[in-house]
């Protein structure tokens, strides 16, 4: 009996990481462990920087913050290979505003061009960063979000960017006055907007249901 119990317990446990170089870490802890607690599943919430971390994990999320800064983090740390290479092996992840640009192909900004960050790049997607103003501009919007229920998401928007263009796996879940605001793309989710700072968890509840999937199919 206990065997059993410890198996199943072990089935429905998941290690979610947090990509730890800057911007909106602590949040995106905080919302998955409300969404573990939603679930009623355990697992655990790791931040997570450096390569050997970034392999012992079921899931991931890219937090808002300021790309730039981001990507010279990641490549000093020299994570971006494993990313890139764990992301191409069906790791479940969710790039959230600065995180969603980290993820994609290319992104430039209406005012300074092409910007050329370094990019992880496994997204499908070109993007336009600050498309809805600076700092100041920041506002809230309620989204119907197709891979969630009918109940409208609260989006948070801080310096958002938009998706221009999509490549022809990328499924559009979500606009917001006909812009793309969030994206998938088999085990990658992109949002314009924070759902960490949102207090619905329906996002992360959805990301750690595909990581337990991944989990489990990949026996680890």
């Amino acid at each position: 009996m206990n065997n059993s119990s410890s198996s199943s317990s072990k089935k429905k446990s998941v290690t979610i990481g947090v990509l730890g170089f800057q911007g909106d870490i602590e949040e995106n802890v905080a919302a998955t462990g409300q969404a573990l607690q939603e679930l009623q599943m355990d697992g655990n919430v790791k931040i997570v920087r450096y390569p050997h971390e970034i392999e012992n994990i079921n899931g991931l999320i890219l937090p808002g913050g300021e790309s730039t800064v981001q990507s010279t983090l990641i490549a000093i740390q020299q994570s971006q290979p494993v990313l890139k290479k764990r992301i191409s092996e069906g790791l479940p992840v969710l790039g959230t505003c600065a995180g969603m640009i980290m993820l994609s192909k290319r992104a430039y900004d209406r005012v300074i061009g092409d910007t050329k960050p370094k990019l992880i790049g496994n997204l499908d997607i070109v993007i336009e960063r600050n498309a809805f103003g600076r700092q100041s501009d920041s506002f809230e919007a309620d989204l119907s979000i197709s891979m969630l229920s009918k109940e409208a998401f609260k989006g948070v928007f801080i310096r958002a960017p938009v998706v221009t263009e999509v490549g022809k796996n990328v499924e559009v879940i979500c606009k917001l006055n006909n812009r793309i605001v969030a994206v998938k793309q088999e085990n990658i989710i992109g949002t314009a907007f924070h759902p960490e700072l949102s207090g619905d968890s329906r996002i992360h509840r959805h990301l750690i249901e595909m990581a337990l999937e991944f989990k489990n199919k990949n026996g680890s």
